[in-house]
């Protein structure tokens, strides 16, 4: 008797384990959602993109204004003027197709209540938790009331020099005097493009990171530089996610991939399967 009750405890122990290695396993997860930003197909229609989205096994997509919606209606752009009826059919897409529409832009977010106001409604009927976007410094009094209002968060976008936010000093600065729901949309392509280490910027953007924009260039400086799979250009990728990892990071990563635009699926399934490794990795180094 005193021998099975040792095995029974033994055994409740190992499933608790098991279960809770579960646990964590399913919020790393959760933490990190890896999508595509639809742009990296911006030869193709919406539709095409969300198809190839899902034959890389993605879950998410971050949507652009203006590409053509499908082939049967390429009149029709993913745009906030979409009618009714054309959202829906997009809903009824994506949930086919098993993936979530979690981010928009990049769209102008003006100091303008009506026009500012008009995207959010957008934003909210079509499920998306993120609008990514380079607005004016002085709308952002406007932004930080409806991202509370709606509960969606704004993402400030970084172009390369000299856009107005390609230094992560002045986003810092902006999400120092915002709330919560404002942060970086970490574009660390056009970092690269703009001079500055992905991994530095990520650091000192520590807390007030939304979204990224994750790219590896074959070129650090280079403006004209290209993307390559992640892991083989001079992004320090793995780096890149160690540091977020550190940081508690929770939030997702668009895959824009601005290079060889009608056969890119290959090379964007290797950085799908590098990410997966060095995530994986970094969740069984922290347990």
């Amino acid at each position: 008797m005193k021998n099975f009750i040792v095995l029974f405890a033994v055994v409740i122990i190992f499933l608790n384990g098991c279960n809770n290695t579960a646990r964590e396993e399913n919020m790393n997860n959760d933490d990190w959602k890896l999508g595509v930003q639809a742009y990296t197909f911006k030869e193709f229609t919406f539709y095409e993109a969300i198809d190839k989205a899902g034959q890389l096994g993605l879950k998410y997509i971050e949507a652009y204004p203006s590409q053509k919606l499908s082939k049967e209606r390429p009149d029709v752009k993913t745009s906030i003027d979409m009618d009714a009826d054309t959202r829906l059919e997009i809903k009824d897409k994506l949930n086919d197709a098993g993936i979530k529409l979690i981010n928009y832009g990049v769209i102008k977010l003006p100091n303008d209540e009506a026009k500012s106001r008009a995207i959010f409604e957008f934003a909210k009927d079509m499920g998306i938790e993120t609008i990514v976007s380079e607005p004016p410094e002085d709308a952002f009094e406007l932004i930080d009331k409806l991202c509370n209002e709606y509960k969606i968060s704004v993402a400030i976008h970084n172009h390369p020099k000299p856009s107005r936010y390609w230094n992560p000093d002045k986003v810092v600065d902006i999400s120092q005097k915002t709330s919560k729901w404002i942060g970086a949309c970490a574009d660390t392509g056009h970092w690269m493009r703009s001079g500055v280490d992905p991994v530095e910027a990520i650091k000192k953007l520590d807390g007030h990171i939304v979204s990224l924009h994750l790219k590896d260039l074959n070129e650090f400086g280079v403006k004209n530089a290209y993307d390559v799979p992640w892991g083989t250009g001079k992004a320090n990728v793995k780096a890149v996610l160690a540091e977020l990892k550190r940081q508690g990071f929770k939030g997702s990563f668009s895959i824009e991939y601005e290079h060889n635009w009608h056969n890119s699926v290959p090379e964007i399934a290797e950085c799908v399967g590098y990410f997966n490794e060095v995530s994986s990795h970094l969740s069984a180094d922290k347990r």
